[in-house]
């Protein structure tokens, strides 16, 4: 072993149980390229986790009038794993800084004229999708994403304008209309 290297199978405690450790604080253990790490165990430790993270769909129909912004309440949360997201008003607020990637699908029967979806933060449009031209009447889906940095502070909702010349229904169910999102691995 005078050049350092220690050629062995298997490595195991003397007791068959407890901890094994491979270098010390300050060293690095390096994997050549082209060698595999198989787990068969429990990991813990590495990368992250892309949380908080949640859902929300709008449970029920809502009428929109022509002309009018409106932030949607998804009212109905399939999963908030940070106790992030107030189904009460529609609003996500993290508490954990750093970059989210937010999303959001609203399905709705259209009759034309100019439309929207707005991702906001802070009340301030951050993304949008519109349309300003005669649509075909019937039923549209709008889906919108962007990838938003927050601080700790800040707080996202959604928002639509209507301005088809009447009222328009927002359909409710979760694959009709949603809200989500969840942090990005850094």
């Amino acid at each position: 072993m005078a050049d350092g290297t220690l050629k062995v199978g298997t490595i195991t405690t003397s007791s068959g149980s407890g901890t094994i450790t491979l270098g010390q604080s300050g060293e690095t253990i390096t994997v050549p390229s082209g060698a595999t790490i198989t787990n068969s165990g429990t990991a813990t430790g590495f990368g992250g986790a892309n949380t908080p993270m949640f859902r929300a769909h709008r449970n029920a129909n809502v009428t929109l009038s022509n002309g009018t912004n409106t932030i949607i309440t998804f009212d109905d949360e399939d999963i908030d794993t940070g106790n992030m997201y107030d189904s009460s008003n529609g609003k996500f607020t993290p508490t954990t800084s750093g970059k989210y990637f937010l999303f959001a699908v609203i399905k709705w029967s259209l009759n034309g004229g100019i439309n929207y979806i707005e991702l906001r933060k802070n009340g301030s449009n951050t993304a949008s999708m519109y349309t300003n031209y005669s649509i075909p009447n019937g039923d549209h889906v709008y889906a919108i994403s962007n990838i938003v940095e927050a601080d700790g502070d800040d707080y996202f909702e959604i928002n639509v304008y209507q301005g088809s010349g009447g009222s328009e229904t927002l359909y409710g169910g979760a694959a009709n209309s949603f809200f989500g999102g969840y942090k990005i691995i850094e």
